[in-house]
């Protein structure tokens, strides 16, 4: 199984549907499981989450940095 896969693939479907991105916010298992299959063991389930976390959370960083830059 290709976690790391797994995470780009679900990052990349997340943040491009506004309705997949409240329903990671409001239930991130239940969205990994909609967007990455339903056979996905539990503990790989958990890295999934993580990782997706993980990168939309430096993707907004960027973004505010680069929102930053503009205003200098």
């Amino acid at each position: 199984m290709d976690i790391a896969g797994l995470i780009k693939d679900s990052v990349e479907k997340i943040t491009k549907d506004g309705d997949l991105t409240k329903a990671f916010q409001a239930d991130p298992t239940a969205t990994v499981k909609k967007v990455a299959g339903d056979k996905i063991p539990a503990e790989a389930i958990d890295k999934i989450i993580s990782g997706v976390r993980a990168k939309i959370g430096v993707d907004k960083a960027a973004d505010a940095i680069s929102s930053i830059k503009k205003l200098f």
